[in-house]
C-alpha cells in the first residue's frame, strides 16, 4: 500500500511539472527590439514642453516623423499641412500613433519657439510632439531618415521632404517623399501598424 501511495505522488508531481511547462510556453512573447530600431539611439531630445526624452520613451507607438524648421516659409508649411492631413484621415478610434516634428534648426527652434509654433498651427493635442537636440544628434537622426539638409543662408535651409512611418518597435516601415502627394498609402500603412500595436 505504501508503494502505491508513493507511486501516485510521483505521477502527480510529473503531471504538475508538465502542466507548468505548458503554461510557460503558452505565455505571449514580447516583441524584441531589432538592431534597426531607433530605440537604440542614445541621443537626447527636448520637446516643446522643455522635457528631455529619448526615442525609446516613445516605444510602443507608431511614429509618423518629419524634419522641418519653424522659420521656413516654403516647403515646411506644406509638410506641416501634409502631416495634419494624414492625422485627420485616421479613423477616430486609432490609438498609439504619435506625430513627431523634428527641428533641423535647433539654435532657433527652442522649446518655447516649438510650443508657439504648435499653437500657431493648431497642433497642441497629445498626438503632436516637437523635438530639438544638438546639431550632431540632428545630423545623426537625419541620416536615419535619409533626409539631407544644408544651410543656404543665415535663415534658410535646403532640405528633403520626407514623411517617415515607424512601427511600434521603432523600425522604419514606410516613407512618403514630396509635397502635397497622395497620402493614401501612408494613411493605410499607419492604420495597419496601429492595428498591430
Amino acid at each position: 500500500m505504501k508503494n502505491i501511495i508513493l507511486g501516485l505522488g510521483l505521477l502527480l508531481m510529473i503531471f504538475q511539472s508538465c502542466d507548468s511547462n505548458k503554461k510557460a510556453s503558452d505565455a505571449p512573447k514580447s516583441k524584441s527590439i531589432s538592431d534597426l530600431s531607433i530605440y537604440h539611439l542614445p541621443s537626447k531630445w527636448t520637446n516643446q514642453d522643455g522635457k528631455d526624452i529619448q526615442m525609446k520613451n516613445m516605444k510602443g507607438k507608431v511614429l509618423v516623423m518629419v524634419m522641418i524648421y519653424t522659420s521656413c516659409k516654403s516647403a515646411c508649411p506644406r509638410l506641416v499641412a501634409d502631416m495634419r492631413n494624414i492625422e485627420s484621415r485616421l479613423p477616430k478610434d486609432t490609438k498609439n500613433v504619435e506625430f513627431v516634428l523634428i527641428s533641423i534648426d535647433p539654435k532657433v527652434d527652442t522649446p518655447e519657439r516649438l510650443k508657439a509654433f504648435a499653437k500657431e498651427n493648431q497642433m497642441e493635442g497629445d498626438q503632436w510632439t516637437f523635438l530639438r537636440s544638438s546639431e550632431d544628434n540632428t545630423r545623426e537622426f537625419a541620416a536615419v531618415l535619409a533626409v539631407n539638409y544644408k544651410k543656404i543662408s543665415p535663415m534658410d535651409f535646403s532640405h528633403s521632404n520626407i514623411i517617415s512611418v515607424f512601427n511600434n518597435v521603432g523600425e522604419l516601415t514606410y516613407q512618403q517623399e514630396g509635397l502635397n502627394v497622395n497620402a493614401d498609402e501612408t494613411v493605410q500603412k499607419i492604420i495597419e501598424e496601429a492595428q498591430k500595436s
